[in-house]
Parts: C-alpha cells; sequence; structure tokens
C-alpha cells in the first residue's frame, strides 16, 4: 500500500484505536505486531523506550516491508528532532511524542510525515496545528481533564482531531464516553496487549483482544452518527 501522509492519518482514524508497543525483542515485536494488524488495527506505535529501540526498530520495519506492507509503523516517546530523524530514516511513517517540539515538527514536515505531539491545554493543541499536526495526542488523557477536557476543547476549536493516551479502555464504556466526547483515535498500551497474553506468547489472543476493539469503535461510532 502507498503510505504517504493522507494515507497514514486516514488508517489511524479509520481503526479507531492505535496499539502502544515496546518490546526488544525483534521476534517478539513481529509477532505482536502481525497479531494487531490481522485484529485490524494495521498502525502500530513503537514506543522508543530500551536500549537499541532503533536497532529493533529497524529489523521490525524491514521485516514487515517484505512480509506485509500494509504494516504502518510508527514511533512514540519523541522528544527531539534527531531521534526523530533517526527513527524515520528507519521507516516510521509517523511519530508521536508525549510533547510538543517544534523541531520534531519540521522534521516530520519536510519528509511529509504525521506528527502528533503531546499536548495538555489548548493552548498547545493550538500551536501544534500551527505546526502542521493533523491529529494532536492528548497525554496523559486522564490527567489533563479526560472526555470533558476533550469535549470542552472541541466547543470553539471543532476542526480539532484528538487521539488520547492514558485513560482509556479496550471497554466499551470507557470507548463509548471517549469517542461520545468527539476523540478520532485513543492511543492503547498495557490495557490492550496485556501482560499475561505477552508473557504467555498468545499471538491469537492478542489478535482476537484488537479485533474485539476495533469492531467496538466501529459500532459505537455507528450508534453515534
Amino acid at each position: 500500500m502507498t503510505c504517504d501522509r493522507m494515507a497514514v492519518l486516514a488508517a489511524m482514524i479509520d481503526q479507531g484505536v492505535i496499539p502502544v508497543f515496546y518490546h526488544p525483542d525483534v521476534e517478539t515485536c513481529v509477532n505482536v505486531i502481525q497479531a494487531c494488524a490481522n485484529g485490524g488495527a494495521r498502525c502500530i506505535e513503537f514506543t522508543n523506550r530500551g536500549e537499541f529501540a532503533a536497532h529493533t526498530f529497524l529489523d521490525v520495519t524491514r521485516h514487515f516491508a517484505k512480509a506485509d506492507p500494509s504494516v504502518i509503523m510508527g514511533v512514540g516517546s519523541i522528544v527531539d528532532a534527531p531521534t526523530a530523524g533517526l527513527f524515520i530514516a528507519n521507516g516510521a511513517k509517523f511519530v508521536v511524542g508525549p510533547i510538543l517540539n517544534a523541531e520534531v515538527a519540521r522534521v516530520c514536515n519536510r519528509r511529509m510525515i504525521p506528527y502528533s505531539p503531546g499536548c495538555g491545554s489548548a493552548t498547545e493543541i493550538s500551536q501544534a496545528q500551527e505546526l502542521g499536526s493533523e491529529i494532536v495526542k492528548v497525554f496523559p488523557g486522564e490527567s489533563v481533564g479526560g472526555p470533558t477536557f476533550v469535549k470542552n476543547v472541541l466547543g470553539p476549536m471543532p476542526w480539532t482531531k484528538i487521539m488520547p493516551t492514558g485513560g482509556v479502555d479496550p471497554d466499551e464504556a470507557s470507548l463509548r464516553e471517549w469517542f461520545g466526547a468527539g476523540i478520532v483515535a485513543a492511543g492503547m498500551g498495557s490495557k490492550l496487549i496485556t501482560n499475561d497474553l505477552l508473557k504467555a506468547g498468545d499471538w491469537a489472543g492478542i489478535e482476537a483482544r484488537v479485533r474485539k476493539t476495533v469492531d467496538l469503535i466501529a459500532k459505537i461510532r455507528r450508534e453515534l452518527a
């Protein structure tokens, strides 16, 4: 598939949930990411957390470039432009960060890569939009005000596309509240890819959990439309 900026943004919004995942072992990453893709979430945010994470990321992106090009690998936890550039060179198709950084925005825009910075106020969201961010990350989602914050921002800024991470659970009550408030997608880590499933190597279980979440979001959206 063509992984240009617009296609990536459309895929992120379409699936509604962005699995957030890191593991130092390439094989484990490949299994988890393939399970997510099979479950309907082909955009995955690989978090830049561990030692040599960029090398692990490169091996994983190389694998999927051949094995399943429909997988869209993004990178998270990016706080500076050199690191963003490194991961883009290693195949990242979108960049997510816990903070807003103008230099990261410029690097991403130069390469036409979507950048979702972490914002915690209407002012930061507006600054991110000025820097070219189509989807802004609200982080930490529950700490900055949860669904109420989203609703209050969308009142005066209805063009805003928000993706919270932190505080969104893969159950109907939580998803209904957040999507009802107006988010376009949500990042989910260990609540989606649970430690129990990971330790057991239950890739089919991860796939089923992701598919259930993707289907639930689609159902909620139909009912809210």
